[in-house]
């Protein structure tokens, strides 16, 4: 099954047929020619329905549950990305290489779920440039893309969330911490020192989690230390999935399939349980020998979690700033100005020779 993503949505505005955009202040629908608003409902999030993991993997998902889109392929980062159809030739959004869109009909699963954008691009840009602001030895030029003010692209981006049930048995040891004074000679004197020792004995038990909405970014095109970094998301405000959020804004498509998703979603699991084992052995150290776990009912979301991203291309090479649409926060790629790293060990160097004088002086 190849992976794309959901389509552009375009809303025509009811009163002048311009297209509307979702505006993340007012949580509606707004017409920037003829100031016309629409109001969006939105759902209880218990309206989000997880979907079986076995039932995906083994193509038995509902008709209802996939579709089937046309995207353009970023030859630079692989991105994925729906253009306008009318649109043949743009900048990708994630490195700012040059696309020509492609035609090429891709079938995925639908998004189930989605967290609007709730900060606007003038505060996403702000934070940006206070973010470029804060940074040591980046070229002026860098800065001047910032105060250029260049619009930054509004995307969602796709991640998978992950639910199930575990049980795990564990077998180990428990080491209990004790002291033992012994006699010992230092500088050709006998002291009596304190030595540490480890008793240990053997343990087993079992431990039980379920997990809820483990998370797992499904694209490829951003660096994953950067979207780690925009965590935490809350999950807790998701709404079901809706083209209206959409209007405006960029969909990516998967690019991890939902198995490999889960395989990282399952490391993320275990980590979890060995620190359940290590509590549940309890003393002061522990090994832990073997875990064996049953995992059961395990479900998942397509979801799509909203990024406010500028791209540019500094002296060849592509740079990128993720802002988390939700809260703010800010991550990025960024250059080194090698005159300015220079001229500050330069300037260290005159100021050490500087000390050095003046002490050679008072000594």
């Amino acid at each position: 099954m190849m992976d794309g993503p959901a389509p552009d949505h375009r809303f025509p505005c009811g009163a002048c047929g311009s297209d509307m955009r979702f505006d993340p202040g007012t949580g509606n629908l707004v017409c920037d020619h003829c100031g016309n608003t629409e109001t969006l409902d939105r759902d209880a999030p218990s309206a989000i329905a997880e979907r079986d993991f076995r039932d995906a993997i083994e193509a038995r998902l509902p008709d209802t549950a996939m579709e089937e889109t046309r995207v353009s392929r970023c030859p630079n980062c692989g991105a994925e990305v729906a253009f306008d159809p009318e649109i043949h030739a743009t900048e990708c959004p994630f490195c700012a290489a040059p696309v020509v869109t492609e035609t090429g009909a891709h079938r995925h699963i639908k998004p189930q779920a989605l967290l609007p954008f709730a900060i606007d691009e003038a505060t996403a840009r702000q934070g940006m440039k206070d973010w470029l602001g804060s940074l040591w030895f980046a070229p002026n030029g860098l800065k001047d893309y910032a105060r250029k003010g260049r619009r930054m692209q509004g995307i969602y981006v796709p991640y998978w969330t992950f639910d199930a049930d575990t049980a795990s048995r564990y077998s180990g040891q428990r080491g209990t911490v004790y002291y033992e004074t012994r006699t010992v000679m230092r500088d050709g004197k006998r002291q009596t020192a304190r030595v540490q020792k480890v008793r240990w004995r053997p343990v087993s038990g079992r431990v039980a989690r379920f997990f809820d909405d483990v998370l797992v970014l499904a694209s490829t095109s951003l660096p994953k230390g950067h979207t780690d970094a925009l965590e935490p998301w809350d999950l807790s405000a998701l709404v079901p999935y809706s083209p209206d959020f959409l209007a405006g804004f960029r969909a990516e498509g998967y690019q991890v399939p939902l198995e490999d998703g889960f395989g990282t979603a399952r490391t993320r699991m275990d980590a979890q349980i060995a620190h359940d084992v290590r509590f549940d052995i309890g003393g002061d150290r522990q090994r832990i020998d073997r875990i064996d776990t049953d995992i059961s009912d395990v479900t998942f979301k397509h979801v799509l979690l909203p990024v406010w991203l500028a791209a540019y291309r500094f002296r060849g090479k592509s740079y990128r700033f993720v802002v988390n649409g939700q809260t703010g926060r800010v991550q990025g790629e960024r250059p080194w100005s090698a005159w300015k790293i220079a001229l500050a060990v330069g300037a260290g160097l005159i100021l050490a020779a500087v000390l050095g004088y003046v002490y050679a002086l008072n000594g």
